[in-house]
């Protein structure tokens, strides 16, 4: 077939019922997580952004870089970015309703997925919560999540992610993860894997991705440590009979080599970019690293003429010092300025999605090797010819292996270190 009778192909049988009902009228190739994930994997040592939607402003930009490039795409935002306490204008209920928009108005038809990313589940208190809110998540056009009770002890984390896995359409896409992202400290090990995914696996759940602690962190600066690109091997390694893909977080503070290297020699599919999106959309200047670049006060440095007009940046900066923001945390700005950010001139909204196009074009085509993707998405999707592609591995442990006592007693025997206590950054 040709591709557009691909895509028209994919068009009809590929959207799950959610996307179908709330977009019944939709020319947008919205998917499930697993399509990008078999996607990746069928192109080979390629994977794929997945952007953090703080604005519309990214999502635009986001789109236009993935539509450019010819890759299937994942827009995402976490559960502390745009839950039910969100610092972003951009949330759960309103994401996939913003990137169906987008895709028709700028006929985007490459593959997306819309994925609830770090759904944090901190103790066992916010559980009975999360059973209520993680429906109306699906319910608002969600394709896929990420169930993180990595802040919880290994076995408290087995135990909720199973429980929580089972509220998931069977279409979704699936990321779970061992280890909170900590940087060096913390480090995540093949045990502490294996014992995630075998617990899942004895309980018929099967994760498309997992997240790890592999040395690197989230926000601005950069870790000492970075990416350890053998410790991820050796894990996705242990894990590969088990059909589970990598989920790469933190890839701000990492160079384009190293993140090219977690693309050919991991089995790494998804790749979290956020707070370089953000400062790129503002017209901050930014390093190899996706670091935003400070002055010698300890500022951002503002390229004059890109991003925000320069009226709006100096009423951002002054609002973020008398909030007492500095660094990280000017990520609160996000809901503050959404509406003053829209409400800019034509001209400048557009230069602001189109430098953060420019830059995720160029880790799509140079550094993830996702260009051309798309197309391998369509392929998954006719092939099945169905949105539900299915668990890319079978139950391969005992239940009676894996029961509640069965988990702590083996969790009581990990020798693995969490590294320090505190709040880290989802």
């Amino acid at each position: 077939m040709s591709r557009s009778a691909d895509f028209a192909r994919a068009l009809e049988i590929g959207r799950p019922p959610n996307i179908q009902r709330l977009f019944p009228h939709s020319r947008s190739l919205l998917v499930s997580g697993k399509v990008i994930d078999r996607a990746m994997l069928a192109k080979g040592k390629a994977m794929t952004m997945a952007a953090n939607g703080r604005s519309h402003i990214v999502i635009r930009g986001a789109l236009l870089a993935a539509q450019r490039a010819d890759a299937a795409l994942i827009i995402e935002i976490a559960r502390s970015e745009g839950g039910a306490k969100a610092y972003c204008a951009t949330n759960y209920w309103n994401m996939a309703r913003q990137v169906d928009a987008v895709c028709n108005e700028l006929s985007i038809t490459v593959p997306v997925a819309i994925h609830a990313d770090h759904y944090g589940i901190k103790k066992a208190d916010d559980i009975p919560f999360a059973r209520v809110e993680i429906p109306s998540l699906f319910d608002a056009g969600i394709t896929s999540i990420a169930i993180d009770a990595s802040h919880m002890r290994d076995d408290d984390n087995l135990l909720a992610s199973m429980e929580l896995a089972r509220l998931l359409p069977s279409w979704a896409g699936y990321e779970t993860e061992v280890g909170e992202i900590k940087g060096k400290h913390g480090l995540s090990t093949v045990a502490e894997a294996l014992f995630m995914v075998q617990g899942l696996n004895a309980h018929g759940i099967f994760p498309d991705w997992i997240a790890l602690n592999n040395g690197t962190t989230h926000g601005l600066e950069a870790s000492d440590q970075g990416i350890q690109v053998e410790r991820t091997m050796d894990i996705h390694a242990a894990l590969a009979p088990y059909g589970v893909s990598g989920a790469q977080h933190g890839t701000s503070g990492n160079s384009s080599e190293r993140l090219r290297a977690i693309a050919a020699r991991t089995r790494t599919t998804k790749a979290n970019v956020a707070t370089a999106l953000q400062m790129i959309s503002w017209g901050v200047e930014v390093n190899d690293y996706g670091n935003a670049l400070l002055d010698g006060n300890g500022d951002f440095i503002k390229v004059k003429g890109e991003g925000v007009t320069e009226e709006l940046w100096e009423e951002m900066k002054a609002y973020a010092a008398k909030q007492g923001w500095k660094g990280g945390n000017y990520k609160s700005l996000n809901l503050v300025f959404e509406n003053r950010i829209m409400g800019q001139p034509r001209e400048v909204r557009e230069r602001m999605a189109a430098r953060v196009a420019d830059f995720v074009h160029f880790m799509l085509v140079d550094v993830f090797n996702a260009a051309g993707s798309a197309q391998y998405a369509l392929d998954v999707i006719i092939q099945a010819g169905s949105h539900d592609l299915g668990p890319k591995a079978g139950l391969m442990e005992q239940p009676e292996e894996w029961t509640e006592e069965k988990i702590r007693q083996r969790a009581a025997n990990l020798d693995g270190d969490k590294g320090p206590q505190g709040s880290f950054d989802d």
